[in-house]
């Protein structure tokens, strides 16, 4: 138990290790040798692991197969022990964990329902005025009264939640189990989390980077069994998109400098070239939204083979003069230049509209339009990418547009350099009425049918 009321879950020095035996038979030897020789090897699936989550807090955990994220939330919740280091908890502790664990197979689903219940500490009296309530959560129908062997995945997730979600935990931990279920379950899911951690603490795992984004409040990045970043999760999932694929194709490389002739066609705008977009919509209502956007910052962080240059970003009018101000509502065009540094077969150049957490509010990219006829671009040449679009009304805030080129196609591709935060901008005013953002509507309408 913690000792600190303000303190949810302590991992001190937390490390475990398995034993690889490479054949059976070591494992006879091991024991009969009783410790004085080892005939395993020890596979470290975490090492001196240390954080605290205060009560309250929504944590991501991220991190690649075999980072060690099971193995950490099997031992917070008391299913594996440590091989050293220790885990210290407050309240009781409610689990998602790998699809069926603790369900017996051949018990019916109002069986398992009474056996995990009982196991997550209700009593007797507690489960019967609560499993009406349970099985209506998990809407299985008349398969509640079946084996969970004749479940399908998605059945069984839906028992499962339903009961974590009824034992008035003060700590949940859920471990990607949710990406098996259906849509409107998920949703349902989401708005039970987003009531729970109101007051509650919640560990969340997934390799979906959104979802992270919106539940968090906090997220923590594994690499081989280590905490290599604990920050906010918008920085802790760019990382681990960066991670993902430095994996796949190799570390970051930063493009080459231009040679001292070579002839840019790279605009050379002056703070003057910039056009207020407000300029022509002074008779616009008050509640107009107005946008402020911040130049392309060529430094910023960046990950990518390096292939290809992002060289500048900008939202042009349709004139193709830059913005530093515009309206939620008007035709933009955001224009991307490349470089690329060696033969591209096949650009893809993307973007995404994010929020300022990092989730993605809208986005797209030029492999759909190109796939028919692919273009090859020379080593040395520039080349833009066009998207024109109406901008939509957003809330007050900072948002950021992310862009990306690659290579190859929509399913197999090499990533030549991501930028997470091509531009900024910031939303000052407006008259979004709801949601995340507003569509520009061509005409809304009333009217009354007469028979």
């Amino acid at each position: 138990m913690c000792c600190d009321p303000s303190t949810a879950i302590q991992v001190d020095a937390v490390s475990k290790y398995f034993e690889i035996y490479a054949k059976p038979s070591h494992r006879l030897w091991q024991m009969l040798f009783r410790g004085r020789r080892r005939f395993y090897r020890p596979y470290w699936a975490l090492r001196d692991v240390s954080f605290t989550v205060r009560r309250g807090e929504c944590v991501g955990i991220l991190g690649r197969n075999g980072a060690g994220k099971s193995t950490l939330l099997q031992i917070i919740c008391g299913t594996l022990a440590p091989s050293s280091g220790s885990v210290r908890t407050c309240g009781r502790v409610a689990a998602l964990l790998e699809l069926g664990s603790g369900f017996n197979p051949e018990f019916t689903g109002r069986e398992n329902v009474w056996l995990n219940a009982a196991i997550l500490g209700l009593t007797p009296e507690e489960i019967e005025a609560r499993y009406e309530d349970i099985v209506a959560f998990a809407d299985i129908g008349e398969f509640i009264d079946q084996p969970v062997k004749s479940y399908s995945s998605g059945m069984v997730v839906r028992l499962a939640f339903s009961v974590i979600a009824h034992v008035d935990a003060d700590v949940l931990v859920i471990d990607e189990a949710l990406a098996v279920g259906d849509a409107f379950f998920t949703q349902k899911c989401m708005r039970f989390l987003r009531r729970f951690m109101a007051d509650h603490t919640l560990i969340f795992v997934s390799h979906d980077i959104a979802a992270v984004k919106s539940l968090c409040n906090r997220a923590i990045l594994l690499e081989g069994g280590c905490v290599v970043m604990d920050d906010s999760p918008k920085a802790v999932c760019d990382e681990y998109l960066k991670n993902i694929y430095e994996a796949a194709q190799g570390e970051s490389h930063a493009p080459t400098a231009l040679a001292a002739d070579a002839a840019s066609p790279l605009p050379d705008w002056r703070e003057e070239d910039f056009r207020d977009m407000r300029a022509d919509l002074l008779a616009c209502p008050p509640l107009r939204n107005d946008i402020r956007v911040f130049r392309f910052d060529a430094d910023g962080a960046f990950f990518g083979k390096g292939e290809v240059a992002i060289e500048q970003v900008a939202l042009l009018d349709a004139a193709g003069r830059p913005l530093n101000w515009i309206t939620g509502g008007e035709m933009v065009c955001l224009r991307v230049w490349c470089r690329a540094l060696a033969d591209i077969n096949s650009p893809i150049v993307g973007f995404q509209f994010k929020d300022r957490t990092g989730q993605v509010l809208f986005g797209d990219n030029t492999w759909l339009s190109y796939a028919d006829a692919p273009l090859f671009v020379e080593a040395g040449r520039f080349f833009t990418a066009d998207f024109t679009f109406r901008m939509p009304i957003i809330e007050r805030g900072e948002y950021t547009i992310g862009v990306a080129v690659a290579e190859g196609s929509q399913e197999n591709h090499i990533q030549h350099q991501w930028r997470h935060d091509a531009l900024v901008l910031q939303s000052v005013s407006t008259s979004v009425p709801t949601g995340l953002v507003g569509i520009p509507m061509k005409d809304i309408s009333l009217r009354i049918i007469h028979p």
